[in-house]
């Protein structure tokens, strides 16, 4: 038995026998009439993870139909981007890329790094991508949304809700239908190295063509996923899911449901009600996924499943969508450099820093030393 098949599974178990649902808020709706046909708790605030980078790439796309830049001007990988953690890409400060390889990144690798240096790039600053971010939301109508970051790594300060990103997704493929490839690669290639997407839906689910995946030991197991058939198209929005494949599935029945539905019933995306009560706080799943005992309960319930199927008591589950792609992954590759378009005015400026020659010392005036203030290890070790 393939013990990287079976993880998943044991994992789902564990989840089953310690909490009462797999995932938390979510929605399905029709994109053309934005009518939302099924929705729970939709009005429930909570934290994105890399769904955040949605939005990254919408502010993308108004900034190249403002003029600002094009799908070959560059992006440059910033020093403190490469500071982030995984998921990255690990490419050196400075290094540059074409936004449209960029946005093809976070899509399917969800690289932190890539994310974080689009913001720089465009906004100048976390700080300044972000007040973009909110203005977009505002705009928009997502009344439940506060962004923070262009990559979605914890904060408590950002934070969405399945009908705000309901809106956003709906926008993104309404506004620039000719971009909506972006939502359905297969795979990368990258230094000869193939990058899967994290969206299990995508070439499994008949029809689905989108949209994106997010996790966080916070926010758990996110997915915007969207599909077509028959020339109509229904997105889910499902966040909290304790599990990938419970996630999955949730998002699978609901876009199934969606489809079988008739089109124009149900409310739009801007009549929708908070059914709620108490404050809106987002809720933190780090205890239910990260914590010790957590994971311990996973290990446990992992060695019991095999165990169980060793003897015969269980059997493999088969998931909503299909288990095999049946044929070959289709990979797009992407690279560094290449960029021809027009230079953001935040790149040009780093460019420009990066040519101040640096004065070199004279044997008869060595470089001075600076001691590093005692604790300081980032000053003593730079």
């Amino acid at each position: 038995m393939n013990r990287r098949l079976l993880l998943p599974l044991a994992l789902a178990a564990a989840h089953l026998a310690t909490a009462p649902a797999l995932a938390g808020p979510s929605i399905v709706f029709d994109v053309a009439t934005g009518k939302v046909i099924e929705s729970d708790d939709a009005m429930h605030r909570w934290y994105p993870a890399s769904l955040t980078k949605l939005m990254t790439t919408y502010v993308v796309f108004r900034a190249i139909r403002a003029g600002e830049l094009t799908f070959s001007s560059p992006i440059a990988i910033s020093r403190e981007a490469t500071k982030l953690p995984p998921s990255k890409m690990g490419y050196k400060a400075g290094s540059e890329l074409t936004v449209d390889n960029a946005l093809k990144i976070i899509m399917v690798k969800s690289a932190n790094d890539v994310a974080a240096s689009i913001g720089d790039s465009i906004g100048g600053s976390p700080a300044g991508f972000a007040a973009r971010m909110n203005a977009e939301a505002r705009r928009l109508g997502m009344t439940d949304t506060h962004w923070v970051n262009a990559h979605g790594l914890h904060d408590d300060d950002q934070y969405t809700s399945p009908r705000d990103l309901a809106i956003l997704a709906r926008a993104l493929r309404t506004e620039f239908p000719q971009y909506s490839d972006y939502f359905s690669i297969e795979g990368l290639l990258a230094d000869n190295k193939k990058i899967a997407t994290h969206n299990n839906l995508i070439a499994r689910f008949d029809g689905a063509d989108g949209m994106k995946t997010g996790y966080t030991c916070p926010s758990g197991f996110n997915l915007v996923a969207s599909a077509t058939r028959n020339g109509r198209t229904v997105m889910a929005v499902v966040l909290g899911g304790k599990t990938v494949e419970a996630r999955d599935d949730e998002a699978a029945a609901l876009l199934a449901r969606g489809l079988a539905a008739a089109p124009g019933a149900g409310p739009g995306l801007d009549e929708l009600k908070r059914t709620a009560s108490g404050p809106n706080v987002p809720d933190n799943m780090f205890d239910t996924l990260c914590s010790k005992e957590a994971r311990a309960a996973r290990d446990k319930a992992y060695k019991q499943l095999l165990k169980d199927i060793k003897a015969g008591k269980a059997t493999m589950p088969q998931p909503v969508y299909a288990a095999d792609l049946g044929r070959e992954r289709r990979y797009i590759p992407v690279r560094l450099g290449g960029a021809t378009g027009p230079v953001p005015e935040h790149v040009a400026q780093a460019r420009n820093a990066a040519d101040v020659p640096i004065p070199s010392w004279r044997p008869d005036m060595p470089a001075p030393v600076i001691e590093a203030a005692q604790g300081d290890t980032a000053a003593a070790t730079e």
